[in-house]
């Protein structure tokens, strides 16, 4: 019979790793005597990142004995002591490959159902010293379990482990795992674990959205159930564009179609996506990188970019300074997931400043669609004469049958006409949304300064909107995710010490390029290096949450990702440039 081993628990503790400071409580102990299992934790035990860790579905982790072996034997070593995987239980039995997802045990006095396997994270490489073990853990199927607790009761080494209840379908934990990460993703198989009511709601989000993408994901050669990956973009590297025309469209802001030299058609972008330029300011220098959102109908015979002159804006003033009509640009090909999702809710499109341009093209597209779908249209700028697409947008908007919109200005001037040119003074908060009847049920696409989408971001939860309903465009650099680790802005800098040899990386939103030295060992080290924000988890290319767009080069991976993302796309976590590359960060 299974047995409970060992009941470990732990306190979130700061550590220091790679001259940084880790808030982790991977660091489990055994406890003597019986504690009290909880809904969400065990007596004595915390988690140190809600975000990964924790929570009804993930109360209590699960580790065998059995592993604990295999590990031993894998990596030469004598030196382990329970709780060594962060878990709560360690347990005799209960192997990966024979617990299926929904099997229900009792222990002691507590009744407990499968929820999921671990989610692997670089803290237990911190732990167990071994940078790979994340990766391991999902390679050799040995990823261990959480429960979810059904009953509350007291358990403590020594208590049997009694199965009460087998789950459906009797998919294991090991089969579970590698049905995400692991490349192949059978499509019976992912409708078999949406079958399964106890698999936590995170992992049937990732399955549903694997299943919903299918064959084109899979010729992409992409996994959306681990990142929101774009479509592998149209060319590598830039492409010569003439600037065919220019117009004005605030007095801050002008807009550039671009045409392609070569005068073959162009792919239709998605409503919503940007591009990126690389502008050759000053000859003695490196040409720098700037990305500008498309702003009008996806269109094969031209890109509409539109671009505020910002006074301390390198790339701006000289776009809307020095460049004519019939200059010819670099332009990358159309990039970016923040897209119009298809659908029947309403769609809000809430922009402030030069954050309309993306949701100018998703307008765009919706009104010659014809759509059915409600559409608001709730912008926020400083006055008229700063209010960029009046006239366009209100004429988008009468081709729509069910639509909304609300433009307030922040400071209007004296010729302003109130009800005419806009709707209130003001700035766009939640409130207004409640009081102008918007649904909380809606798609909302958010874009405009980071304040703004800081604002908004938090007033939607706090009014109940669901996250994934919510979705943000940021114009400059990424939020940063990095775990356990507190956040600080730093403006990107080249790499203090002597430059590096090697091809140079440009890092595109951060306008930056270093070159590359060995010493970093992956793209992503250089980019903390040079204080760019960064994404990412795992660290060993399980997770995908440092998928990057690679927007020219090459790259090389070691260690070997579990999955390569998409083409266009690059792991940094595990990645190392063979050439000079652009990457979106």
């Amino acid at each position: 019979m299974a047995r409970l081993l060992s009941l470990n628990v732990g306190l979130p503790r700061d550590v220091t790793w790679q001259e940084k400071t880790v808030r982790t409580a991977i660091w489990k102990l055994p406890v003597v005597g019986r504690r009290m299992v909880r809904k969400l934790d065990i007596d004595g035990d915390r988690q140190g990142d809600l975000a990964g860790h924790g929570g009804e579905q993930r109360a209590v982790f699960v580790y065998q004995m059995d592993s604990y072996h295999y590990w031993e034997r894998f990596l030469g070593r004598n030196d382990f002591t329970f709780g060594q995987f962060g878990e709560n239980f360690t347990v005799e039995g209960l192997a990966d490959d024979e617990v299926c997802i929904g099997d229900r045990y009792r222990i002691g006095g507590a009744l407990l159902e499968v929820s999921q396997p671990r989610v692997t994270c670089y803290r237990v490489g911190i732990r167990m010293n071994e940078p790979r073990i994340p990766a391991l853990l999902v390679a050799q199927h040995r990823p261990g379990f959480y429960f979810r607790v059904l009953q509350e009761g007291e358990v403590g080494a020594g208590d049997d482990i009694v199965k009460v209840a087998d789950g459906p379908e009797r998919m294991t934990v090991a089969e579970i795992d590698g049905l995400l990460y692991l490349p192949g993703h059978p499509r019976e198989q992912l409708q078999r674990a949406l079958r399964i009511p106890a698999l936590s709601k995170g992992w049937q989000s990732s399955f549903q959205a694997i299943l919903e993408q299918g064959a084109s994901a899979a010729s992409a050669g992409s996994n959306p159930g681990l990142a929101n990956e774009e479509q592998k973009p149209a060319w590598p590297g830039f492409r010569k564009m003439t600037v065919a025309q220019m117009r004005k469209e605030s007095d801050p802001v002008t807009s550039f179609i671009l045409k392609p030299v070569d005068g073959q058609p162009l792919p239709l972008a998605q409503p919503g996506q940007f591009v990126v330029l690389r502008l050759q300011v000053d000859r003695g220098k490196r040409p720098i990188l700037r990305s500008y959102s498309l702003s009008d109908q996806p269109s094969a015979d031209h890109f509409r970019i539109s671009v505020k002159s910002e006074s301390n804006g390198i790339g701006s003033s000289f776009l809307c300074t020095h460049v004519r009509e019939g200059d010819v640009l670099d332009v990358s090909a159309p990039r970016g997931s923040f897209t119009l999702r298809p659908g029947e809710t309403p769609v809000v499109l809430l922009s402030a400043g030069i954050g309309a341009t993306p949701v100018m093209s998703m307008l765009h597209a919706l009104a010659a669609a014809r759509t059915q779908r409600q559409v608001w249209w709730i912008y926020g700028a400083r006055d008229s004469a700063s209010h960029p697409f009046a006239e366009e947008s209100r004429l988008l908007l009468r081709q729509i049958s069910d639509q909304r919109s609300y433009t307030l200005y922040s400071k209007p001037s004296a010729n302003d006409r109130l009800e005419t040119d806009f709707d209130a003074p003001g700035h766009i908060e939640t409130s207004l949304l409640e009081r102008l009847g918007v649904s909380r049920n809606s798609d909302f696409y958010l874009c405009g300064p980071s304040s703004f989408l800081q604002s908004m971001r938090s007033g939607l939860r706090n009014w109940g909107v669901l996250a994934e309903n919510v979705h943000a465009e940021v114009f400059g650099a990424l939020e940063s995710i990095t775990p356990g680790m507190e956040q600080i802005a730093h403006s990107p800098h080249p790499p203090q010490g002597v430059p590096g040899s090697g091809p140079a990386v440009s890092f595109a939103r951060s306008g930056i390029t270093a070159a590359w030295d060995a010493k970093f060992g992956s793209l992503l080290a250089l980019a903390e290096a040079c204080d760019v924000p960064v994404r990412w988890s795992c660290r060993t290319g399980v997770c995908h949450t440092c998928m990057t767009g690679l927007i020219s080069g090459s790259i090389t991976y070691q260690p070997e990702p579990l999955e390569r993302p998409a083409s266009g796309s690059v792991l940094v976590c595990c990645s190392q440039p063979n050439e000079n590359i652009v990457l979106d960060l």
